[in-house]
């Protein structure tokens, strides 16, 4: 039977979730309906002059070459922050729920980097990787391998990824090591009585029961790697060499506030909103599916 909280005043309800409300309203619809009003229009950087163009900005953006690159390198990056990020937090749960000593120091320590700003992780995996002086950089020219973000592309996108999978690890790793601690102990002993190997036990018992768990972080890995890595790709690479990781959520901020195309970038940020929107929808709509509750 289902319970109902009823309160005795009609108004109490509405005053305690007033400030939650007010904070959505300032902090994301006020913005989003800006942005959607300003990619209508065309004016110039000080404002002085206002044009109704309807769609142009859109047109405009999509006959872009640099701006339809932009797709496939954050497609590309968002895919690895979260493949990489899942997968080497999960790996750290497993190893995490099974040490006995020191466990605490262990899961301490692994929490840590979420405490970081994204902008100084981004600083952080910039200076390990500094010619000549990074302590990797130095590490990998003496094993003969030429490390050079700044002007090789493929390695300006393993630096912001690996900044941003290290940034985002903590957190992924405190949902899987929680729905690891809840799963009953008595299935994995009746597996192992039964002979199941420790591998045969994760994927098929382990596994599909942490699948509420991994939806809810793919979901939010995914809305992580478009939004919160700006810092991290501003302050790692500035979106160089060229373009190379100028993912879109940087680019919105590169041509709004250094090319100083206004509604441009709010026509950009418009687009960013429903790929995210879409992505959210379709992974509710189809991964869903295969998870159990």
């Amino acid at each position: 039977m289902e319970k109902r909280v009823l309160f005795k005043s009609a108004w109490l309800p509405w005053v305690l979730i007033a400030p939650q409300m007010a904070v959505i309203l300032v902090f994301f619809f006020w913005p989003a309906a800006q942005a959607l009003y300003q990619s209508v229009l065309q004016q110039d950087a000080f404002g002085t002059s206002t044009e109704f163009v309807g769609l142009e900005n859109f047109k405009r953006l999509f006959e872009d070459p640099s701006y339809l690159a932009s797709f496939y390198t954050t497609a590309l990056f968002s895919a690895l922050v979260a493949v990489l990020g899942l997968s080497i937090a999960l790996l750290l749960a497993v190893m995490a729920n099974r040490v006995g000593r020191g466990a605490g120091i262990y899961k301490t320590l692994l929490i840590w980097p979420y405490a970081t700003a994204p902008v100084v992780a981004g600083v952080l995996w910039l200076m390990l990787f500094a010619s000549p002086y990074g302590v990797l950089a130095y590490t990998l020219r003496d094993l003969g391998f030429n490390w050079d973000h700044v002007l090789n592309g493929n390695h300006a996108m393993a630096l912001i990824v690996m900044a941003a999978v290290w940034k985002q690890i903590s957190y992924n790793f405190l949902f899987f090591l929680a729905g690891l601690q809840s799963i009953p102990q008595s299935l994995i002993e009746a597996a192992t009585i039964d002979g199941a190997s420790p591998w045969r036990r994760f994927w098929t018992i382990v596994f599909p029961l942490l699948s509420p768990t991994t939806f809810f972080l793919l979901v939010i890995n995914v809305v992580y790697a478009f939004f919160e890595t700006f810092a991290i790709v501003d302050a790692a690479t500035h979106g160089g060499p060229g373009k190379d990781t100028s993912i879109l959520v940087y680019k919105v901020y590169y041509d709004g506030f250094k090319a100083m195309d206004i509604n441009g970038s709010a026509a950009q940020s418009v687009v960013l909103m429903v790929i995210v929107v879409a992505l959210t929808v379709i992974q509710f709509r189809f991964v869903e599916k295969k998870v159990n509750y």
